[in-house]
């Protein structure tokens, strides 16, 4: 499936039938999850298809965050010689 990738971050607080419901409701609008997160992150990740982006709501008043999905590096220098 082509289209953009989402991470959905909850409170912390937020019941697991609150996520498991909004992960469903993300499947049945035609979105894929592809992870749901329930220990140190609380959320799950996302692909919605390109034609459904700009009608597709993530919104909720337990959502804490959404952010684009991707590759994440890390390059640095040792700072002790």
């Amino acid at each position: 499936m082509s289209g953009s990738s989402y991470i959905v971050t909850f409170k912390k607080d937020t019941p697991d039938e609150i996520i498991d419901a909004e992960v469903q409701k993300a499947k049945d609008s035609g979105a894929e999850v592809t992870n749901v997160y329930k220990s140190a992150l609380r959320g799950y990740a996302v692909t919605v298809p390109d034609d459904l982006v700009t009608s597709f709501s993530l919104k909720h008043e337990n959502v804490e965050h959404i952010e684009a999905d991707g590759e994440v590096t890390t390059q640095g220098k040792a700072l002790l010689g």
